[in-house]
């Protein structure tokens, strides 16, 4: 099938599904400058070792280690702007083609483009808490503490360590992880936006859906059971479905 084609397809299957979500990985946010994790040579695991770095034990082992390593990569996520598919992703919705997004990315992305019903699987970066008396902080309290040159950053409570409200490898999922297995009950089409589907138990949601696109640059493991499978870049696909649906990005405006 033609590039063309599978635009059209698609096109198709959006028009005629009434519940529809998608699923979006690293791979969507890698057009606003944020890398992913496992892409060929550039992906940041295949440059450190997460059970090492972004784990809960690598936390609480050696927290100023675990801040060191991390929180300016996770600044680039904080200062990231959307891009098309962020922003088309929100269209879809407003325009009733897309119930919602469930996301594995914790850059927020999503919220800033304006889609309003968005499940951070894996959490996010707006908000921190203590380890030991569970106080919630703003993330900046987390940053500011560590610009002043406090590592670990401390709860202002009880003096344990700060921590970013994420689900780290070896954390159990959250409840929006919960609540999107909950809403995928029934869903017609999932497309699948930018993940490698390796991750679990997130790579297991596909089999809440009746029908799957994938759009991603690599192959993923659901390949062979998907609809269809778009290997091409996803802020242009995005671009092309809009245009073949006549409507209008956010960003354009």
């Amino acid at each position: 099938m033609e590039y063309k084609e599978k635009i059209d397809y698609l096109v198709d299957l959006l028009q005629k599904s009434s519940r529809t979500f998608a699923l979006t990985g690293a791979g969507i946010s890698t057009e606003s400058g944020i890398p992913d994790y496992r892409s060929a040579g550039t992906g940041l695991w295949n440059k450190f070792d997460p059970m090492k770095v972004a784990s809960a034990s690598s936390l609480r082992r050696d927290p100023a280690s675990f801040y060191s390593n991390n929180l300016k990569r996770w600044l680039i996520f904080s200062n990231a702007k959307p891009n098309a598919a962020h922003y088309a992703l929100a269209d879809l919705e407003r325009e009733g083609y897309l119930i919602g997004v469930i996301t594995q990315n914790i850059d927020g992305l999503h919220r800033k483009a304006g889609s309003q019903r968005v499940w951070e699987v894996h959490g996010h970066l707006r908000t921190c808490h203590c380890f030991n008396c569970k106080k919630r902080f703003p993330f900046e309290e987390l940053v500011k503490q560590f610009d002043a040159g406090t590592n670990p950053p401390r709860c202002n409570q009880c003096g344990g360590v700060l921590r970013p409200d994420i689900v780290l490898f070896e954390d159990s999922m959250g409840d929006d992880y919960l609540q999107a297995m909950q809403v995928l009950s029934g869903c017609q089409l999932l497309i699948v936006v930018g993940s490698s589907l390796q991750v679990y138990p997130v790579a297991s949601l596909p089999e809440y859906a009746r029908q799957l696109v994938i759009i991603n640059n690599d192959e993923t493991p659901w390949d062979n059971q998907a609809n269809l499978v778009i290997n091409e870049k996803i802020g242009k696909v995005f671009t092309d479905i809009l245009v073949a649906m006549k409507l209008k990005s956010e960003n354009t405006r």
